[in-house]
């Protein structure tokens, strides 16, 4: 959540974020009016609570007539005093109420606009010329048939559509992919770890994730936990409730889960493979910083994935994302985007995200600095989600017998092979 001091100090820095986002410029003044309800009628409360002492101490004193004016005065002040502490409840209600609907502050350097208003950074690799090349690309389905690696088919039968089984060398590509990465970021001094795939509706809602993506969010009623879209929402409540001694930071895990999205909003795009599916695998970068120190950590995290990508050697631009296309956590956001030469365009396969100190005020997590005690910044990067990494792979590494060359980062862990090959049938 926002800090409501801010709010308060500049909430035209607030209205012109919610703009920007393209979200209802209205819940500001909802939030303030809800806000000068809360601290009048705490003002109130703390007010006529005095007088109520006050009023118990002289009614010992009194006498006759006097005791019971005195008597009767308290009656009243106790009515008074229980409405007004009613009236504090709902204020404090409704404005915990609205806050949590405020998307965190777009930061200012960010693009206006919506999806596809982002602005390119960079642009890394060269996209092969197949028709140089002497053959026609195979997207990565046929490819992974080819190799025996994915079966959608009976991922349908078993689960429905958007469930695929990874089979031989897919399954074994699914695990070097998170061994090569783990490898990177404990190299880079990540905390390696492997977190729980269900959460707490507290965790859920503290990480931002049951605003506007709640629709894309897996919920087990009979037992209220959530099968986590991520494991930046078990990193990001790993600290939850607690004080952390400055000398500590940064600190820094990477994750390694199970994901599981629903992806609501997404009927009839990318229906074809792997690229969008509803379970996944995903190793997962997250800090914990100061706040002055966040947008410089988000260029670490930025730098992290980038040398990521450019191990497994695919083609990839970078791109600021637009206001409009920011999750409610994200101050500002980058995405890494694989060329996908099938589809004959970029495609997202990292993220990463600066969220300032939104999550941690969510979810109590402060910094000790001295006699200080603050919110600190959290921010978060996917380092490889799995099958659209596969799926860039084999696009960019295909061969024109449909045999497939493999990253040299990633054979030690595919038992030295160097290329996959077509199974025979």
């Amino acid at each position: 959540m926002i800090d409501l001091r801010l709010l308060r100090e500049d909430p035209d820095r607030v209205r012109a974020s919610q703009r920007a986002r393209g979200e209802d410029v209205a819940l500001v003044d909802a939030l303030l009016s809800a806000d000068e309800r809360r601290r009048s009628s705490g003002v109130r409360f703390d007010e006529l609570r005095a007088e109520q002492k006050a009023l118990g101490k002289l009614i010992p004193k009194a006498t006759g007539d006097e005791k019971a004016e005195l008597l009767k005065k308290a009656s009243q002040l106790a009515a008074d005093v229980k409405a007004a502490d009613a009236e504090r409840d709902a204020a404090d209600a409704e404005t915990q109420e609205l806050v949590l609907q405020l998307g965190n502050l777009v930061h200012p350097d960010v693009p206006v606009g919506g999806e596809e208003d982002f602005v390119t950074l960079e642009t890394h690799g060269t996209v092969r010329d197949f028709a140089a090349e002497g053959f026609e690309p195979k997207d990565h389905l046929e490819l992974g048939q080819l190799l025996g690696a994915i079966d959608v088919e009976r991922g349908a039968k078993v689960s429905g559509s958007r469930f695929y089984f990874l089979t031989g060398v897919g399954a074994l590509l699914d695990l070097a992919l998170v061994n090569a990465a783990m490898a990177q970021a404990t190299a880079a001094g990540f905390t390696p770890m492997l977190t729980p795939a269900l959460v707490r509706p507290q965790s859920m809602a503290g990480t931002g994730f049951l605003g506007q993506a709640a629709q894309d969010v897996y919920h087990l009623e009979k037992d209220d936990l959530y099968l986590v879209g991520t494991s930046e929402v078990p990193l990001a409540a790993y600290h939850m409730d607690e004080i952390i001694d400055a000398d500590r930071l940064p600190l820094r895990y990477a994750g390694f889960s199970p994901c599981f999205r629903r992806e609501a909003g997404s009927h009839g795009k990318d229906t074809r493979g792997i690229f969008r599916v509803h379970q996944f695998d995903k190793v997962e970068m997250f800090s914990y910083v100061n706040p002055e120190e966040s947008q410089e950590e988000h260029r670490r995290l930025l730098e992290w994935e980038k040398q990521w990508l450019t191990s497994l050697e695919l083609p990839f631009r970078v791109i600021d994302v637009a206001s409009g296309d920011l999750g409610a956590s994200a101050s500002r956001k980058f995405d890494c985007e694989a060329w996908i030469p099938t589809q004959g365009k970029y495609r997202e396969l990292t993220s990463t995200s600066d969220c300032t100190e939104f999550q941690s005020r969510r979810l109590q997590i402060r910094v000790r600095d001295g006699k200080q005690v603050r919110p600190l910044a959290t921010l978060n990067g996917t380092l490889c989600a799995v099958p659209r990494t596969i799926v860039a792979i084999l696009e960019n590494h295909q061969q024109a017998d449909g045999s497939v060359r493999v990253p040299e980062v990633l054979r030690p862990y595919l038992g030295g092979r160097e290329v996959l090959e077509p199974v025979t049938k």
